[in-house]
């Protein structure tokens, strides 16, 4: 099973790339994906999840073919 994994604004600045491609052999969820490509770095409080451009929980599990997209809370006045 082959998922893609997309980083935007300043998590993709911290982690030094902008996606990636796992490869999995059974289903995992969104937070646990996360865990497993960066397990030195915690998912920043409030830290949007999207699974096929739709927002989606942490918990959400992720199939064949699906995007996967963390986007850094959003700060500012």
């Amino acid at each position: 099973m082959s998922i893609k994994v997309r980083y935007f604004a300043s998590l993709k600045e911290r982690l030094g790339h902008a996606e990636t491609e796992l490869e999995l052999s059974a289903p995992l969820s969104a937070g646990q994906i996360w865990q497993r490509l960066n397990p030195a770095i915690p998912l920043p409080e409030g830290t949007l999840t999207a699974i096929n451009m739709e927002y989606a929980s942490l918990d959400s599990l992720l199939t064949d073919g699906d995007e996967l997209a963390f986007f850094p809370p959003v700060t500012g006045g």
